[in-house]
């Protein structure tokens, strides 16, 4: 049995894609040693064991993401590895090389609605230019057999699209390395904070959807003894009195012990697809503030953490306030329980396994992998 992914979001500051995918080729190798899996990505491997680096050019500002351009060369890379089924995680040259070598192969082809690309439009040019992107989506996802959506907003976002064949797919976490006993119990006095500074963190892309200003204004706004670590920057150092930033950590341990070092983790951003920084950081024992929209009203509520309206300065800073005057330790223990009990890789792997099981035996999605799937992996 072969697995191939093709994708243009693998980068050395890559964040949920590329974990996904680095998750899913050892939780194949372990709990699926018969499969072979390979995920075509563009440019250097990067030491990622499985994937095969196809080519493409630099995209400027984007922390070293490359654009793949030529279709039929990830066409004709996807046809030597000869797959039972591919998975695309975008709609670009990957996606396009990957409707072409299925047909030619006559093998499944499932995409991945990782991103939410008609939002990001709309945010930077408007609805007419969204719309024409919802335009190109729907035409792109009715040459699959199945679209996975990570989140149920981003389910009921491609239904009301008109995307047919679309399936329920999170993400997962390993609460092993993300668990509140990675806390480096010297981050502090690294950053030369004092021991009782309640420090709030957010991990993930330097985005304009992300609301980062509204963050920073927030804690601006707290004063004392609020602190804002913000980890993904391109190098470290102060940002303001209030705000510190911290490189993008490659290693999940790394991150895992950043996460686990403050008091909560707080998320302005509006466009999430699901929201795995947040995830992770629940599973070291955060609790969460987060805007109230999207993935992340998903993942929050009254006993893990705080949801505002809106990522404006003032409601983040209400929301945080609101949070620390309660118990945060005991949202933290609630999200922790939360993320191990509904968001492993195992069980995020396991529900994979289903909807590969359906596109292979060419039915719908609510099916068990017994016999289509299962045999062909070995079980």
């Amino acid at each position: 049995m072969r697995i191939a992914d093709a994708t243009l979001f693998f980068c050395p500051r890559s964040g949920g894609v590329k974990r996904y995918l680095l998750q899913k080729h050892a939780w194949l190798r372990t709990h699926r040693p018969s499969v072979t899996h390979v995920c075509l990505i563009p440019g250097p491997c990067y030491g990622a064991t499985g994937a095969i680096g196809v080519g493409g050019p630099y995209l400027p500002l984007t922390d070293g993401y490359r654009f793949p351009v030529n279709v039929s060369r990830w066409a004709r890379a996807l046809e030597l590895i000869a797959p039972d089924l591919i998975e695309v995680g975008d709609p670009w040259a990957p996606g396009e090389a990957g409707i072409r070598a299925a047909r030619r192969l006559s093998v499944p082809l499932v995409a991945f609605h990782h991103s939410d690309l008609p939002r990001m439009i709309e945010q930077r040019a408007g609805r007419a230019l969204a719309a024409c992107g919802w335009s190109w989506l729907q035409r792109f996802y009715a040459r699959t057999d199945l679209v996975l959506a990570p989140s149920r907003v981003m389910l009921e976002r491609l239904q009301c699209a008109g995307v047919e064949r679309v399936g329920l797919q999170p993400l997962g976490v390993d609460p092993e390395v993300f668990h509140p006993r990675s806390r480096d119990r010297r981050l502090r006095e690294r950053l030369e904070l004092p021991p009782a500074t309640r420090l709030l963190v957010y991990a993930g892309r330097f985005a304009l959807e992300k609301h980062l200003e509204s963050l920073v204004l927030a804690v601006e706004r707290l004063g004392p003894p609020y602190h804002l670590l913000l980890i993904g920057a391109r190098r470290r150092g102060r940002v303001g009195a209030r705000v510190t930033a911290l490189p993008y950590q490659r290693s999940p341990a790394a991150l895992a012990a950043c996460l686990a070092s403050a008091d909560a983790f707080v998320h302005a951003g509006d466009r999430e697809t699901f929201g795995l920084a947040v995830v992770e950081a629940m599973a070291c024992g955060l609790p969460v503030v987060a805007v109230n929209a999207a993935a992340l009203a998903e993942l929050v509520n009254t006993d893990t953490g705080v949801l505002v309206d809106a990522p404006r300065p003032e409601q983040l800073a209400e929301g945080i306030a609101a949070l620390f005057a309660s118990d945060p330790k005991a949202r933290g223990r609630a999200a922790r329980e939360f993320a191990q009990r509904c968001y492993s890789w195992d069980a995020a792997f396991g529900t994979l396994m289903q909807h590969y099981a359906s596109v292979l035996r060419g039915s719908r999605i609510d099916v068990e992998p017994t016999d289509v799937l299962a045999p062909r992996l070995g079980r």
